[in-house]
């Protein structure tokens, strides 16, 4: 419905907040009056016959991974929802994250909207701020204004980084200018599925049990999301909801119970070049692609699997069993949320969206995969050798690993097309398989429609399933037009023509345009090079040429022949850039994670931070930067009588950070280096009942990176005990937090464990001073790239 007045209710929603209609008539003095009379208070509601909507996005899944596209890992419960509603063979995303996240939740290309890459890289350019601009409201907004309940679970990585902080501002968060009512997720590109951050709407909140208690994040969304329905269709039955359900699944790290994973033992043993041909078989069976499709070749910078070491290739059949559980451990708590509306006979008016991955697959994780990705993104995947893999190869998805796969099991995760996430430029990064289930809305059953869409559809999709027209105002700013188009003419017509028939695609500088059929693309990065890369000039980046009308995984490069199509399709890509604030392109990559160098707003400034009791949760882009350089740690506290004991102050966790900490009476240090090795310094004599300053000074040895140094202990100004440091972690402890006075999220060191963390007495007060010398003069430029890289 276009119109700009509702025929069912007769209400003007296009300006957002509906304008109050204020009474005129009679006002008499006595409302005993018999002419006293007032219309009833109305409440306000979407029009009539608008669906529940519910949108699942999961993360960083390729084409090729769902059983309900072909792939190898069991997902029942999205095969369900497809056998009674609608797979979309085409549907596309961005690439990375937050560029689909926020291009879904506006209905806008991700430059529009300020997010042409992670929020971490965010510059003073328009299509790169990270920055929504005011005129292009967020759907939920939308929803909301015109009487939707609306909530968020999981996964929210449209912040700015500098407004991440329990301080805010919230003006992107979800409850704050993003629409919804209710929010229960975390705030980033990724955390621990053992040990989450979490908030519930602006608030930090603390997992309702441990790991050994059974928790898991995406089991523990599901509840909230299933709790949340229930308690909206009690008490507001007539009024529609819009749940957005992006679960951190599955994203790196790999975190699932073993009885998941332990279900794939063996089946990917033939490795990932034999995966890609037995996927590829299954889904032109399936008729997810069709019959005279190709298998792409794989690229030269992928490893064939015969062509990896055999003392490796254990881990590496366990990273895919863990993946494959984890995929199918999400599988059943979406279809657990499914069976909740159902229960609630409210599934056959609910417009499902099942997106089956915000980007292709993640070749994030090395050519070999990795233990502790932390390590990895901190440039030490030297530690991880094959021996010490295998160490740990029973550990692996538990609470203690931080662990991803190869780059060839990304790579066949996306058959049958190119490449991978991040690699915007081919369908191997972009094209994700998706589930519309709809009965009251779709006369059609386990159908496919293979029209051309993008993540920019869904909201005006939504928009004309409720008979809500796009609002010229919100809050007194005149909105731009949406970008998308709606995908409603095809729910029941399989032949329609495609009504997106353009799109331009952008993402480190990977480029792509797609207009009716035809695309041009090149790819100027890959993935997991993350070092000082020497890229070729923009002028100089191949174009390779596909017609998809004939060739639908771009697998014949026809540039050569057609060159006047490549030179038009390229010519379109920069007016499509120049439309939507994609322009200037920047393959900059140290620079852009400086905040000073890439113009953007830093949180924590100077050589001091002041911290106070009850502070916690603070990322570490809320901290001062204390890697490879010598800093001191200060305290108040306050010792009760029954002695001292449990956290003064920690950073970081089980995968590398540092705690000052009380046992037994004493002050106690220790440095956690990537889950190797912990360091340890004591102090002589117990800290006395009453109030006291303790300090730790780490004084750094310098000469570059991940040095060591001496930590050196003192209660009251004097010397109580000292130790060594051998190695450091260089950039980066993870998505573990900062917390005074008490250990949230995972261990430090199990010499401090959670549950006995809290400081006995009080912690008043926390100062972190850096040395004014803190050696940053002896890191080089390479070194300072990989310091930019790992710190996102």
């Amino acid at each position: 419905m276009t119109n700009h007045m509702s025929s069912q209710d007769n209400i003007q929603r296009t300006v957002l907040p509906i304008p109050d209609q204020p009474h005129v008539g009679l006002t008499t003095y006595d409302a005993k009056d018999p002419d006293t009379k007032y219309p009833p208070i109305q409440e306000l509601r979407p029009p009539k016959g608008a669906p529940n909507v519910l949108v699942v996005l999961i993360d960083d899944v390729g084409f090729g991974a769902s059983s309900a596209f072909g792939g190898p890992c069991h997902t029942p419960n999205i095969e369900k929802l497809a056998a009674n509603g609608l797979k979309y063979t085409r549907f596309h995303t961005t690439a990375l994250c937050s560029p689909t996240r926020q291009a879904l939740l506006t209905g806008r290309n991700h430059h529009s909207v300020g997010m042409g890459g992670i929020t971490e890289i965010a510059t003073g350019a328009p299509g790169y701020s990270s920055v929504l601009p005011k005129n292009k409201a967020p759907l939920p907004m939308t929803l909301k204004l015109n009487g939707y309940s609306t909530s968020q679970f999981g996964k929210c990585h449209e912040v700015p980084v500098w407004e991440t902080s329990a301080m805010g501002p919230f003006n992107q968060w979800p409850t704050g200018g993003g629409g919804f009512e209710y929010f229960y997720g975390f705030v980033g590109g990724e955390t621990d599925q053992w040990y989450p951050g979490l908030f519930e709407g602006t608030t930090p909140v603390e997992p309702p049990k441990s790991p050994e208690e059974g928790y898991h994040l995406t089991e523990d969304l599901t509840d909230k999301a299933i709790l949340w329905t229930r308690q909206q269709k009690a008490l507001m039955p007539d009024k529609p909801f819009f749940m957005y359900f992006a679960p951190g699944a599955t994203h790196a790290p790999h975190h699932v119970p073993a009885e998941w994973s332990d279900k794939y033992k063996g089946k990917f043993d033939a490795g990932w070049d034999k995966l890609r041909e037995e996927t590829f078989a299954r889904q032109l069976k399936l008729g997810v692609i069709p019959a005279d499709a190709v298998l792409t070749e794989r690229a030269k910078e992928i490893p064939a699997w015969e062509a990896m070491p055999e003392n490796l290739k254990p881990i590496l059949r366990r990273e895919m069993e863990i993946y494959a559980g984890f995929l199918e451990h999400t599988d059943h708590h979406v279809g657990r949320l499914i069976d909740a509306l159902r229960d609630l006979e409210i599934l056959d008016d609910t417009l499902i969206y099942v997106i089956i991955g915000d980007n292709g697959a993640s070749a994030e994780g090395t050519l070999n995969g990795c233990f502790n990705e932390i390590a990895v993104l901190n440039g030490m995947s030297a530690l991880e050798t094959p021996e010490f893999l295998m160490s740990k190869i029973d550990k692996f998805g538990g609470p203690e690993a931080s662990n991803h796969y190869a780059v060839g099991w990304a790579h066949a995760m996306n058959t049958p097309y190119q490449w991978t996430k991040q690699v915007a430029s081919h369908f191997g990064g972009t094209r994700n398989g998706t589930i519309v289930h709809w009965p009251n809305g779709i006369r059609g059953k386990g159908e496919i429609r293979s029209q051309f869409s993008h993540a920019i559809d869904v909201a005006p999709t939504i928009l004309e399933a409720a008979g809500i027209p796009h609002p010229a105002f919100v809050n007194g700013i005149q909105q731009a037009p949406i970008e998308g188009t709606s995908m409603l003419y095809s729910f029941n017509d399989a032949k329609g023509a495609d009504r997106h028939e353009t799109q331009y695609f952008e993402m480190f500088c990977n480029r792509g345009i797609y207009h009716k059929g035809w695309t041009a693309v090149t790819r100027h990065r890959t993935p997991w090079e993350t070092g000082a890369v020497k890229l070729p000039a923009f002028d100089d980046d191949v174009w390779e040429l596909y017609d998809t009308n004939t060739d639908w995984t771009q697998s014949k490069n026809l540039a050569k022949q057609n060159p006047q199509k490549l030179h038009e399709l390229q010519r379109l890509w920069l007016i499509e850039a120049v439309k939507y604030n994609v322009l200037p392109i920047d393959d900059r990559m140290a620079e852009r994670f400086n905040a000073d160098l890439a113009g953007r707003p830093q949180l924590i400034k100077g050589k001091t931070q002041m911290l106070f009791g009850g502070m916690k949760r603070l990322g570490e882009l809320a901290m001062v930067v204390m890697h490879n350089k010598s800093y001191s740690v200060t305290a108040e506290v306050e010792v009760p009588k029954a002695g001292a004991k449990g956290v003064v102050l920690t950073v970081g966790g089980l995968t590398g950070g540092f705690v000052l900490y009380a046992k037994n009476g004493k002050l106690k240090h220790c440095y956690n280096f990537f889950g190797i090795k912990e360091f340890f310094a004591e102090g002589a004599k117990p800290i006395p009942a009453g109030k006291h300053q303790v300090r730790m000074e780490f004084k750094y040895d310098g000469g570059g990176l991940a040095k060591g140094g001496t930590v050196s202990l003192f209660v009251d100004g004097k010397k109580d005990g000292e130790g060594r440091v051998d190695m450091t972690v260089p950039m980066a402890f993870g998505t573990e937090t900062c917390d005074v006075g008490v250990e949230c999220g995972s261990p430090v060191t199990t010499d401090c464990p959670p549950e006995g963390s809290r400081f006995s007495g009080t912690v008043n007060w926390v100062q972190i001073d850096l040395e004014k010398d803190d050696h940053d003069h002896l890191i080089s430029p390479d070194e300072r790239f990989k310091i930019a890289m790992a710190r996102q």
